[in-house]
């Protein structure tokens, strides 16, 4: 029998999952939670084997609730609750340990089914979400460009200007420069635009 915490701050929702899962032979309830703060607290004391967890919750989010979990026990299996499921707080729950996830308009077959692949060592998710998955693991094996070099791209490609990027790497602006004069070279580009497109499309970053 295998212990499930809820944790979605919708109780009319929250109501809806709990009733689900126990029906099901092999789950049972062990808590509901409106909150993650509360879950993290009785943690221990619930010792679930699955967490249903709520993307969007007050206070802490739930990704962050994911990480603080997988350090308390790191085989505890979470399953994401969430509205929009190609959305990248997706992405990032599975990123910080979520092994899957689940609509909230989700029946409760579709609970099941979720469940079981979970304990069964799958991972309940769409193809879209899988892809996105593994292509954020599929870089380049010999980039052309060193380390450094894809460190400040990779940080140009998230937002950072060039004096932002100087001082996340605490060097001076001329360094960066220096840097982003090698990347267009190696890209055989000549605008940061460009430069990012290319090494996106070629894994580099």
């Amino acid at each position: 029998m295998y212990k499930v915490v809820i944790i979605e701050d919708n109780e009319t929702l929250n109501e809806v999952f709990s009733r689900s899962v126990d029906k099901l032979d092999n789950f049972k309830i062990a808590a509901t939670y409106l909150n993650c703060e509360d879950a993290i607290e009785n943690f221990r004391n619930d010792a679930p084997d699955i967490v249903l967890m709520d993307i969007e919750l007050p206070g802490m989010s739930g990704i962050q609730g994911t990480k603080e979990i997988k350090k308390i026990k790191p085989s505890t299996l979470i399953i994401m609750v969430t509205v929009f499921e190609h959305s990248n707080y997706v992405f990032d729950a599975l990123c910080a340990g979520a092994c899957g996830y689940l609509t909230k308009n989700a029946t409760g077959s579709k609970i099941e089914d979720a469940l079981n692949e979970a304990v069964q060592g799958g991972a309940p998710m769409s193809i879209q979400i899988a892809k996105m998955v593994v292509n954020s693991f599929q870089k380049a094996p010999e980039s052309i460009l060193t380390d450094r070099e894809t460190e400040v791209l990779t940080l140009l490609s998230q937002g950072s200007s060039y004096k932002g990027v100087a001082i996340k790497m605490d060097v001076s602006p001329n360094t960066i420069k220096f840097h982003i004069k090698n990347i267009y070279d190696k890209l055989q580009v000549h605008d940061k635009e460009s430069a990012i497109q290319i090494a996106s499309d070629q894994k580099l970053i």
